[in-house]
C-alpha cells in the first residue's frame, strides 16, 4: 500500500507549512486517474497524524475527474483510465486532469493573545 508512504509525505508537508500552529483541516485534490485510493489515505490520515501537531485534524478530499484533449480534433471529454479513445477514432490523447495530488488548503489554529 504505497498511501501510507504518501501519508507520511502529506503530514511532514503540511508539518512544515504550519509553523508550529495546530492543524485543524487538511483539503487534499486527488485525482481519479493517480492511483491513489482516497479511502486508504482517509485510514492512514489519523495514524500518520499521532503525536503531531496534525492529529485531530478533519482531513477533507476532492476528488479531481479524469478530463482528456484530443489532439486530432481538440474536443475535450472525461475520461476514467489514462488511455481511451476520442469520438473521432483518435487515439492521440493528453491529459488535462486527473493524475494530481495536491495539498489544496491547510487550515491552522492562531492563537490570539
Amino acid at each position: 500500500m504505497h498511501e501510507l508512504g504518501i501519508t507520511r509525505n502529506i503530514i511532514a508537508i503540511v508539518k512544515e507549512n504550519a509553523h508550529n500552529h495546530r492543524v485543524k483541516r487538511v483539503t487534499l485534490e486527488i485525482g481519479k486517474l493517480s492511483a491513489i485510493m482516497p479511502d486508504a489515505i482517509e485510514f492512514c490520515f489519523d495514524i500518520c497524524a499521532q503525536g503531531t501537531i496534525v492529529e485531530g485534524a478533519k482531513l477533507e478530499i476532492i476528488e479531481v475527474p479524469g478530463m482528456a484533449r484530443c489532439q486530432q480534433c481538440g474536443v475535450t471529454f472525461t475520461v476514467d483510465k489514462p488511455f481511451g479513445i476520442c469520438q473521432c477514432g483518435s487515439v492521440g490523447l493528453d491529459l488535462i486532469t486527473g493524475e494530481e495530488l495536491k495539498i489544496r488548503e491547510i487550515e491552522v489554529e492562531e492563537l490570539c493573545v
